[in-house]
């Protein structure tokens, strides 16, 4: 079953890389690395190896295998486009979402070059659809800032911000073709500080560009104790969700041993990418729940998916959802037009 998380702007996590480097001054406290960190030398355990950063060709196919739409947050644990993720490794990842077309994909990365280059190339094939969102991280000026820039130069047809933690006031930003923005302290044993004043730049700056605005936390030790409310309310906004409909099972595990047979054509990995067990999941009723949210109890479901979709087969192209994202396009089409006009 997929691994619910607690990150609230998403439903589940899909780690078909483990670990990672510190590349930014981001990364100095990172929740991932600490948790990781706790079981190495564990023998048998994911985190066996600490936070080394592995490839992990056995979860590859797992989204297949989910039959409940889920927000998916592709490898919270690691970072797609680590320079030591081969090429062919990260467009397997992306043919692997192309194919399980019903979730919804949010990659985010702080190597924002590398996810340019690619998107511009090896990766175009998954930039139009609009259930792959493409984002960057971005903390502060230096390091942060410059990513917003490499990001809106990819052909991504969603693009959003992941402004935490935020270090300190990045001032004015370009919001120019992004669709979404996160905002965020950072939480846990060492949190750096945030002010109210950042976060409230930010929001006003996404109003005026007409952006969806989603603050996650306040942070701090006690991050529970803190919450995430601004200016009493909490803010819980995205983009419209834009999915396929689900195969049935038997479609499903054609699609998953066509994807298994070629990437094991010419498996410089190594490893069987989806193991026969793992298939069988298809066939039987183990994964008609994937332990995702359900969209009538959870808040954040029913703010991101209209309540009267057909859950049974998870289908996004509701009427409501046709208008969602038409309004959607029409709004981004206006932001530039008014760009285009100031400049």
């Amino acid at each position: 079953m997929a691994t619910k998380t607690k990150i609230e702007w998403t439903d589940t996590t899909w780690n078909p890389v483990r670990g990672c480097t510190k590349i930014s001054p981001g990364c100095k406290n990172c929740y991932a690395e600490a948790f990781a960190e706790r079981f190495r030398g564990v023998k048998g355990h994911p985190y066996e190896r600490g936070f080394d950063l592995r490839l992990v060709p056995e979860k590859l196919l797992e989204p297949l295998s989910w039959t409940q739409p889920s927000m998916v947050f592709v490898n919270s644990m690691s970072d797609l486009f680590h320079s030591d993720v081969p090429d062919d490794y990260i467009v397997r990842v992306a043919k692997v979402m192309m194919a399980a077309n019903w979730h919804t994909y949010q990659i985010l990365t702080k190597r924002s070059e590398r996810l340019r280059d690619m998107l511009s190339g090896e990766l175009r094939f998954a930039t139009e659809s609009a259930h792959i969102w493409w984002g960057v991280s971005v903390e502060d000026i230096q390091y942060g800032v410059p990513r917003i820039d490499h990001l809106r130069q990819t052909p991504a047809n969603v693009k959003f911000l992941s402004i935490e933690p935020l270090l300190e006031d990045v001032g004015s930003i370009n919001l120019f073709d992004i669709d979404w923005v996160i905002v965020g302290g950072e939480s846990g044993r060492g949190a750096r500080p945030i002010q109210e004043s950042w976060v409230d730049s930010l929001l006003q700056q996404c109003r005026s560009a007409d952006v969806p605005f989603f603050f996650k936390q306040w942070g701090g030790v006690q991050k529970k104790k803190n919450g995430r409310k601004l200016h009493g309310r909490t803010y819980n906004e995205f983009p419209p969700a834009a999915a396929g409909a689900i195969p049935d099972p038997k479609s499903r595990r054609a699609i998953a041993e066509q994807m298994q047979e070629k990437f094991l054509k010419n498996d410089s990995h190594q490893q069987n990418v989806f193991p026969a067990a793992a298939l069988k999941r298809i066939d039987g009723s183990a994964f008609s729940r994937d332990g995702a949210r359900s969209p009538q109890k959870d808040q954040k479901i029913q703010t991101l998916r209209p309540s009267d979709l057909d859950r049974e087969q998870g289908s996004f192209h509701s009427a409501v959802s046709h208008v969602l994202w038409a309004n959607h396009e029409a709004r981004r089409v206006h932001r530039r037009l008014r760009r285009s006009a100031v400049s």
